[in-house]
């Protein structure tokens, strides 16, 4: 199965690099199943019923959200009516929507995406990601009724996804990282045979401050202080994630690569 995976998409920018990018990817990379991190990508804080569908328009099979989830107020009902809109297993117990599902490739195979989000310098705490992680991949072994397994990873601190990359090692198909927007270059297949990415990036524009305006952030960096929101920056983006080929067999994956495209960073992809 071959597999992309797309790091949190920010604001316009990022939401026009998937429309402009995405279905073009799928064609010339043969892709069976496209994950898309899509919690950033209204005005930079959540994620609207609109934008979701867009992104799905664009190619996306499934979207994944974060800690930012419920920022935008629609989605708190949104997600109960589509079930491709995942949000993290280890939220609140009482959030609106699943952490982890099973969806069918568009030949029938069957693939698991789940969610967790981090503790480590979370401006909240979570629950365990761990133990939440550990229920999901007991019920749903990798080969079994799951022939490739997706876990979005949305932690602050890179200590703790490689932490639980090794912790899912030979469950999971793909690791991934996300929350942080700057992709590391750590791609590799873990002894288990899951492949493995600390942080995935942003879809967004990197002449920014992780996805945002530079005047703002600069401001409070410099000055301590603050006068006004941050507002997403508007120029081309770079789509950043990873591409994984997979076992069918197995559900292990055989080939990992780094992905970029568009925008300003150094050009990557599987081919």
């Amino acid at each position: 199965m071959r597999l992309l995976f797309l790091g949190d998409v920010v604001g316009r920018s990022g939401r026009q690099g998937i429309q402009d990018r995405l279905a073009k990817l799928r064609e010339d990379w043969r892709l069976d199943f496209v994950v898309v991190n899509g919690e950033n990508a209204s005005n930079g804080a959540g994620l609207t019923a609109g934008h979701a569908n867009l992104l799905f328009e664009a190619g996306a099979d499934v979207v994944t959200l974060g800690d930012h989830a419920f920022d935008q107020k629609d989605m708190l009902t949104h997600i109960e009516s589509d079930n491709r809109i995942i949000r993290p297993i280890n939220f609140a117990k009482q959030a609106p929507g699943r952490g982890a599902a099973l969806f069918t490739d568009r030949r029938g195979r069957k693939v698991l995406v789940a969610q967790v989000l981090g503790q480590v310098f979370m401006k909240r705490a979570f629950d365990d990601p761990f133990s939440a992680m550990d229920d999901v991949l007991r019920r749903h072994p990798l080969g079994g009724q799951a022939q490739a397994i997706i876990v979005d990873v949305h932690c602050e601190a890179t200590s703790e996804k490689m932490g639980l990359g090794h912790f899912c090692d030979g469950r999971a198909s793909l690791v991934v990282g996300t929350h942080t927007h700057v992709p590391t270059g750590d791609a590799q297949i873990l002894p288990g045979g899951t492949a493995f990415l600390s942080d995935a990036g942003m879809c967004g524009d990197y002449n920014s401050v992780i996805g945002m305006e530079k005047a703002e952030p600069m401001r409070r960096f410099v000055t301590g202080m603050s006068k006004g929101r941050f507002q997403p920056a508007t120029g081309e983006a770079t789509l950043s994630g990873v591409f994984v080929e997979t076992d069918d067999r197995t559900g292990k994956a055989v080939k990992v690569k780094m992905v970029r495209q568009g925008g300003r960073l150094e050009q990557s992809g599987p081919e």
